[in-house]
């Protein structure tokens, strides 16, 4: 894809997001120093929370933007029974969402803001993941083996328990991994 001199900042330390960003073949830097907080009401409609976080992490940049600069932010949730399911904070809370997970089917949404100098989007996707029957032994094993605990709902779709819990998924299987790079591009194309 032609950037014409743009100069993108993906303001993410996730490195899946990383990963996915370089595969859409446009050079970027990463960026990291935010001020944001990322707190919300509680009154807040969960299929809301991924699109404020996306706008908090974009406008609380640490920096004003350069007129060549393109700044990238993003935010995902999993939601289950209506319940958000954040970064598991514990071993005991990743077992505890694997647990709630095992043999239903959740949503995970992202949101993406995208600004520069003179305009903004914010998109989000969702994505329903079903999981089979999960034994103990299984929920254990995954926890050990990857320590999922900076993933929202406490798993990562590419790893182990992606190739042997996940039995359907209906929408975008790299927004599971936090960026619907399909959006992403066509996003970033307008921009450039």
């Amino acid at each position: 894809m032609e950037q014409h001199h743009k100069k993108v900042i993906l303001a993410s330390g996730s490195p899946r997001r990383k990963e996915l960003m370089g595969g859409l073949d446009v050079a970027f830097t990463i960026d990291t120093e935010n001020n944001f907080v990322e707190e919300y009401d509680s009154s807040v409609p969960h299929e809301e929370i991924p699109v404020l976080m996306a706008q908090g992490k974009s406008h609380g940049f640490h920096r004003n933007l350069e007129d060549d600069e393109i700044l990238v932010t993003a935010d995902t949730m999993v939601l289950l029974d209506n319940y958000a399911l954040g970064k598991p904070h514990s071993r005991e809370d990743a077992i505890g969402m694997l647990r709630k997970m095992s043999g239903k089917t959740h949503k995970v949404i992202t949101a993406v803001t995208i600004r520069d100098n003179s305009r903004e989007e914010t998109f989000t996707d969702e994505t329903l993941v079903t999981f089979k029957e999960l034994s103990d032994e299984e929920i254990n094993f995954y926890i050990d083996r990857y320590k999922p605990f900076d993933k929202a709902g406490a798993y990562g779709v590419q790893e182990w328990i992606g190739y042997v819990a996940i039995t359907k998924l209906e929408g975008s299987f790299y927004n599971v991994m936090g960026f619907p790079t399909h959006k992403v591009y066509e996003s970033l194309r307008r921009f450039f």
